[in-house]
């Protein structure tokens, strides 16, 4: 590290501390040359992950973005905070596990209406009517019915 008083490229670090969510490592650090002392933090350089969009157009992913789709799903619905922030880890997970760090939004909206599906059926039918696009009732009915004959088998 440079001395940010002294221009100095000699130091040693006083203290090490991880931040709370173990993604960045704050370090004092004190300069061998005027004896004075800096913070320096250390962040891990991520390859951003990247959302498909049906366009084509690639954007990154926003993890804010996925929990708002679930919360209006879910509004005035008897699901926590908690099982929605799971499904988005979820969500996450599976992009982290792709070696290209990529994935559809169709991936996307097919593993949330999966997991919608278990935690809540009215959410579920909501998120599906925004994300399948239901141009009018027939449609919105449709998939009514396939919920209804899966809660029977």
């Amino acid at each position: 590290m440079i001395c940010p008083y002294c221009g100095n490229r000699q130091d040693r670090v006083v203290d090490s501390r991880e931040s709370k969510e173990g993604d960045v490592v704050r370090r004092r650090r004190q300069c061998l040359a005027c004896e004075r002392r800096f913070t320096t933090y250390e962040r891990i350089d991520e390859i951003p992950y990247m959302v498909i969009k049906k366009d084509g157009r690639r954007e990154k992913f926003d993890r804010q973005k996925v929990l708002a789709g679930l919360l209006k799903a879910c509004e005035k619905r008897p699901v926590s905070m908690a099982k929605l922030a799971e499904i988005v880890n979820e969500v996450e997970a599976r992009l982290m596990d792709k070696p290209d760090r990529e994935i559809t939004t169709t991936e996307i909206g097919e593993l949330l209406m999966e997991r919608l599906r278990a935690l809540d059926k009215i959410a579920y039918v909501r998120f599906a009517s925004v994300y399948r696009n239901f141009q009018d009732e027939e449609a919105f009915f449709r998939e009514l019915k396939n919920l209804m004959r899966q809660r029977r088998s």
